[in-house]
């Protein structure tokens, strides 16, 4: 069975599959903000998602961050580095993208268990 969450014609915010929590690419609301706090609200918005999907920061088994700006990475894990379990950090990449429009400074992708 495959379950989706926030679903559009164009996609869906969350898809569970055989016990894996797949998450869309998240950006914050906010796109004045600076990475640290575009990142806080990221993480905020990964935790109510992995909630209705009945799952938690700490089953997360893979995350992809990706920054419009690499020089950005210091001021992005003050907020990770303050949301991360220290005993359940999940595999990570960063790198550095264009992303869909120039304020937005972080996008954040995960997958999680169940």
């Amino acid at each position: 069975m495959i379950q989706r969450f926030g679903s559009s014609k164009r996609m869906s915010e969350a898809v569970v599959h055989n016990g894996t929590v797949y998450l869309a690419g998240q950006v914050a609301d906010d796109l004045t903000q600076n990475v640290e706090l575009q990142t806080r609200t990221v993480l905020a918005t990964i935790d109510r998602l992995l909630a209705e999907a009945g799952s938690d920061k700490s089953r997360i088994l893979r995350a992809e961050i990706f920054l419009a700006d690499i020089s950005d990475f210091a001021a992005m894990n003050l907020a990770w580095d303050a949301w991360v379990p220290a005993d359940a950090a999940p595999a990570r990449a960063t790198v550095q993208a264009a992303l869909y429009r120039p304020e937005v400074r972080v996008e954040i992708v995960v997958t999680a268990a169940l």
